[in-house]
């Protein structure tokens, strides 16, 4: 079997497991009281070892780790496949979601066990004590996804995954992980990429805009300074949660290049100046957030035209005025204007409050380029299907 073959295989098998594990069903097991892959047996006493480490099991899943069943296949939390090379099943994937396993102290690394697992595909442990990512995951060679979200995780970000150049799915949120995040995680090959609730503390990176993600949340930590422009460049963007961060500066008009974006959200920060025109080149836009900012001026009503917009926040910033269609979705509740200074509207702010704030002077450095719109608004493509699901803000709970 080529290459090209054998990995077209793999994937298939895995999106085939992640579907088993979403739905809590096991993949493929050898018939009952037939004989053990090979593949399977070598990682019995992996997992016997790892056992002995565990020193707080609350949901009881150690009792189906039978020391005398050697078919690791029937313990709860690791799941089996065919591998792809010789057809002989294998330890494929792991889910131990929810099972808040810790070790000594409270605490249970990782290390020593998770790379000793050489076929896996994914590796999802939401919710216990792990402490750490071991360099050596580098060595399993088709290990697509990683989810060591609400764990012990602590320190600087785990370069650690730069090693694994397979992985599309990374999920680190809700841990204690501070500092900067590394340049390099931008060119991560990853459709998903969370980090929210952690404390990082930094400027977003000039290169953010060279992600190939899909779904971003860099939501509730401390990054500050200015939206890089680059964001423009990444294409495949199709939600990104940015709120309760500590961001400031305008908005670059090269948002209005994320024409595939579904989601943006850049609430709760300390974001000025206008609505860039470019927003109305937007044109798959379901939720826009940008609530309680220093948001000022006329909101652009192009944006209230786009076809799937659900739900538009812009309240708790300084616009004065708002133009015929966002009105009519204001009475819809789609859009949602309370606490600005747009005088013929209800729950406004105080005339001293709005009074206060334009007393002062306020201009963005890139002022000139907010009214470039970078598409041509007759042009705008037709029936764009809204989507099923919103993926991101799931993340902004730890259990998900």
């Amino acid at each position: 079997m080529g290459t090209t073959s054998f990995f077209v295989s793999l994937l298939l098998s895995t999106l085939l497991l992640h579907l088993c594990l979403s739905h809590g069903v096991a993949a493929a097991r050898p018939p009952a009281g037939g004989k053990i892959s090979p593949r399977v047996l070598k990682f019995y006493p992996v997992i016997q070892e790892f056992k002995t480490r565990i020193t707080s099991d609350p949901t009881g899943i150690l009792k189906t780790w039978n020391p005398n069943d050697k078919n690791v296949c029937n313990y709860k939390g690791f799941f089996c496949d065919l591998f792809p090379t010789d057809n002989l099943t294998t330890v494929a994937g792991v889910d131990f979601n929810g099972f808040g396993f810790a070790g000594k102290d409270g605490k249970l690394p990782l290390s020593g066990f998770i790379e000793k697992l050489t076929d896996i595909t994914t590796f999802h442990a939401n919710s216990n004590n792990f402490t750490d990512i071991p360099w050596q995951i580098s060595t399993i060679p088709y290990f697509f996804e990683l989810d060591l979200s609400n764990n012990k995780l602590s320190g600087q970000f785990p370069t650690q995954v730069f090693g694994a150049k397979q992985l599309t799915f990374l999920d680190l949120r809700y841990n204690a992980l501070n500092g900067a995040v590394p340049p390099q995680v931008f060119l991560l090959d990853v459709d998903v990429f969370f980090i929210n609730d952690n404390y990082f503390e930094q400027k977003l990176p000039d290169n953010l805009g060279s992600t190939p993600a899909i779904y971003v949340t860099f939501a509730n930590n401390k990054f500050t300074g200015e939206i890089p422009r680059s964001i423009g460049r990444s294409k495949n963007l199709q939600e990104v949660l940015l709120l309760n961060n500590k961001l400031t500066g305008c908005l670059p008009f090269e948002i209005g290049y994320l024409q595939n974006a579904t989601v943006f959200d850049a609430s709760f920060n300390y974001l000025t100046g206008p609505i860039p025109q470019s927003f109305q080149c937007l044109y798959s836009i379901e939720v826009l957030n940008l609530a309680r900012n220093n948001f000022y001026g006329s909101i652009p009503d192009a944006i209230c035209k786009h076809p799937n917009l659900q739900s538009l926040d812009l309240s708790n910033n300084y616009f004065t005025e708002v133009g015929p269609e966002c009105r009519k979705l204001i009475a819809t509740k789609v859009v949602n204007t309370t606490k600005n200074c747009i005088k013929d509207l209800p729950n406004q702010r105080t005339k001293a409050e709005c009074a206060a704030f334009f007393s002062k002077p306020h201009k963005c450095a890139n002022e000139k380029f907010l009214t470039q719109i970078p598409c041509n608004p007759a042009h705008r493509p037709a029936n764009i299907e809204p989507s099923a699901t919103l993926v991101s803000y799931g993340a902004l709970t730890p259990h998900k």
